[in-house]
């Protein structure tokens, strides 16, 4: 088994090699006039089991489709090498919410950049916390592993809430699955039942609209869970809605931080008192200094390293 990362996803990639027990394969890249680029690996591939580990977040190093690229171009290159079968582990995957028609004539991107990467040779792809897992299983013709955050944020939910009286929210109704998932993990870190709650949300032309909490969060703890943070307007709308509701306190979790800097609101507004993410996404800059301000980190290198593990002894 080989393991290889693009400098842009290297720290991550690092973690993940550390919890595997083994070295990030050597390769190459190189920058060309224009904008174009090339990765190669240094070292012999032919009939390698190889995972390429790089998360498709645009940041101010290189955009989505950058990464996108290189992905797929290194893939192609490894495939040309002979290469017994490569597979993508892309904890944030690029146009995942772009899955549906919305309107008239609408790409249906997600779909697209399966193609692609079926195209380029990729033969399993695998991410975390996708944004809508059916249209995500229906866009790949190989096998593809979409993985839940729940088992890394767990543990650290469980000793920060302790003893008190537990709700799982859902910002909107699209996440009640996924909420659900979380509230069943918690159930067996606590050792107790943990109730369910969710948001009436609406969103026509970027406007959100929508007020209505369904549960009980009067006096409990009440942890906000979502797929991923990038305004922040939509956590920012449940988590006043649960202050409004009663609740005790309000523990927010998000697997990626695909912060803009629209989110440093719901930060300053300090209307959660703990917000969990985890490192699929580098963090950008500007929210650093919240490291020490209720902003915490919650590695998938475990994770993702033990899906390679039991993804190499798959035929």
């Amino acid at each position: 088994m080989l393991l290889f990362a693009p400098k842009a996803s290297l720290e991550l990639a690092t973690r993940v090699a550390d919890a595997l027990g083994v070295c990030l394969s050597p390769s190459e890249e190189r920058e060309f006039d224009g904008g174009e680029h090339k990765m190669r690996s240094m070292i012999d591939v032919r009939s390698e089991d190889v995972f390429v580990v790089h998360s498709l977040h645009g940041d101010a190093a290189a955009s989505a489709n950058d990464k996108l690229c290189r992905l797929l171009f290194f893939a192609g290159a490894l495939k040309d090498a002979g290469a017994e079968r490569v597979t993508a582990v892309t904890p944030y995957l690029a146009y995942a919410r772009k899955d549906r028609r919305t309107q008239p004539r609408d790409p249906v991107t997600t779909r697209y950049v399966a193609a692609m990467m079926e195209a380029a040779g990729i033969d399993r792809t695998v991410t975390l916390e996708i944004h809508n897992e059916a249209a995500f299983d229906n866009a790949f013709r190989h096998p593809a592993v979409r993985l839940d955050a729940v088992d890394s944020f767990a543990p650290e939910i469980a000793r920060e809430v302790r003893d008190q009286p537990v709700i799982v929210m859902s910002p909107d109704i699209g996440g009640v699955k996924r909420a659900q998932r979380l509230g069943e993990c918690l159930a067996g870190t606590l050792s107790r039942e943990i109730d369910l709650a969710f948001m009436e949300k609406r969103r026509a032309k970027g406007v959100l609209s929508g007020e209505t909490v369904v549960g009980d969060l009067d006096g409990r703890a009440v942890v906000i869970y979502d797929d991923l943070i990038a305004s922040g307007s939509t956590i920012l709308r449940a988590a006043q809605a649960a202050r409004r509701a009663g609740a005790r306190s309000v523990l927010v979790a998000a697997a990626h931080a695909a912060f803009i800097p629209a989110a440093l609101r719901l930060f300053e507004s300090h209307v959660a008192d703990q917000i969990l993410v985890t490192d699929s996404v580098s963090l950008r800059p500007e929210f650093t200094p919240w490291l020490s301000k209720g902003l915490r980190i919650c590695s998938i290198a475990p994770l993702l390293a033990r899906t390679i593990a039991e993804l190499q002894e798959v035929p």
